[in-house]
């Protein structure tokens, strides 16, 4: 009887074993608090420090609220000092500290404080499964007021789209100058900044709201856990039209427009429609290319009227005087306008009396005509009932 042969091991895979950790009863994701039992090596042997800025107007409150930081922050063995000369904090590692993240967690409870963030809200960041990112949008929009406009979008009205994306990722976000302060999960802190940046390329938050909002309700269903949701979340495509594709949008609803009012009988509109119609076509610019003359410089202009060649003090006299010439036209308009009230309107004459005996004959005559013509309406219809009935006895 033959041996059963043995299952061939590939090479890659000769040393790989069964982790003891690797279990589906493990959470990966929790994080496990740092005690000072955990800290085998004891003292730190360097000193690590952080240091930041803050603006002058966030001095007052600093001041108020310094003791409430350093208790939080002596109780993890870290000690922090606030510089009103140079306007700045550091926090540094003592021979107390025992945990060698906290260092970076206080460099983020300064930057926040600086960043406008109250002192209540910023001293969770200390916390294990809380982060904090600051979001730099200062330098993503040139033009000033499309900035705020912008800005002012991730707030929304009375603050309804901060409020509702710090529901949906259950993260802290304050909206202040140039920068988003973001504190929550690592996890949530990627949607919020996707959110804002997004937001700064023009894609309203309200996209991504509801987005998650889809994602939120899918992550309740079981059955969908390792299923793909693509086929689920709403895909908004940002289409640019061609100058073409627009005129041509523009024709159709003109054409349309003009097909409903010939249904309904208007034909006047219908004209009216052609008539605009062919008004777009004449508006339609000849293509050239050659490019459009180059306009006069200043100083060409100054040249021409001979302005360039005057002295310093000659400039000035004209610019007094050109001054002057402005205030007295602007004088002599305000008084025409003054004047104008004053003008006694334009009044009808009353009429004569042989006008007014003309006016009644005229009016006598042609009431006269009616009468007559009424009369003689009413004698036919008499004649022509007259015939009825006699037609009906016979």
């Amino acid at each position: 009887m033959s041996a059963s042969p043995e299952p061939v091991v590939k090479k890659n895979k000769s040393h790989r074993k069964d982790k003891p950790w690797d279990t589906d009863d493990i959470d990966h994701w929790k994080i496990d608090t740092f005690t000072e039992a955990d800290n085998k090596g004891g003292t730190f042997t360097e000193e690590s420090s952080f240091a930041t800025l803050f603006p002058k107007y966030r001095e007052k409150y600093l001041r108020e609220v310094w003791s409430a930081v350093t208790k939080a922050l002596e109780t993890h063995g870290v000690s922090c000092t606030l510089d009103l000369v140079n306007g700045s904090m550091s926090v540094r590692t003592t021979r107390k500290t025992y945990d060698p993240y906290i260092i970076l967690k206080a460099r983020d409870l300064i930057k926040l404080l600086a960043r406008g963030v109250a002192i209540s809200q910023a001293v969770k960041v200390l916390e294990d499964n809380m982060a904090c990112d600051i979001i730099k949008i200062g330098n993503l929009v040139r033009n000033k007021e499309r900035f705020v406009k912008r800005r002012q979008r991730i707030i929304g009205p009375d603050g309804s789209t901060l409020k509702a994306i710090e529901l949906l990722t259950q993260c802290y976000v304050l909206v202040q100058g140039n920068t988003v302060s973001v504190m929550g999960p690592h996890k949530s802190l990627k949607e919020v900044r996707r959110i804002v940046l997004d937001c700064m390329k023009n894609i309203h938050p309200i996209y991504r709201i509801k987005e998650l909002m889809i994602r939120r309700e899918l992550a309740k269903d079981p059955k969908l856990a390792n299923e793909s949701w693509d086929r689920f979340l709403p895909n908004f495509r940002r289409r640019h039209l061609k100058t073409s594709e627009k005129t041509a949008k523009k024709n159709e609803k003109i054409q349309a427009k003009a097909e409903a009012r010939t249904a309904a009988g208007l034909t006047a509109d219908v004209d009216q429609a052609k008539k605009e119609m062919k008004k777009e076509k004449e508006k339609k610019k000849v293509y050239t290319p050659f490019p459009p003359a180059q306009q006069p410089r200043k100083i060409d202009l100054q040249l021409e009227s001979g302005e360039y060649f005057l002295k310093a003090h000659e400039k000035e006299a004209r610019e007094v005087e050109r001054r002057k010439q402005k205030q007295l036209e602007a004088t002599a308009k305000r008084k025409e306008e003054r004047a104008e009230a004053f003008v006694a309107p334009v009044e009808k004459a009353a009429p004569t009396v042989e006008e007014r005996l003309k006016k009644k004959k005229r009016t006598a005559a042609e009431s006269g005509v009616d009468q007559e013509q009424g009369e003689e309406t009413g004698k036919r219809k008499k004649k022509k009932k007259k015939r009825e009935r006699q037609e009906e006895e016979d």
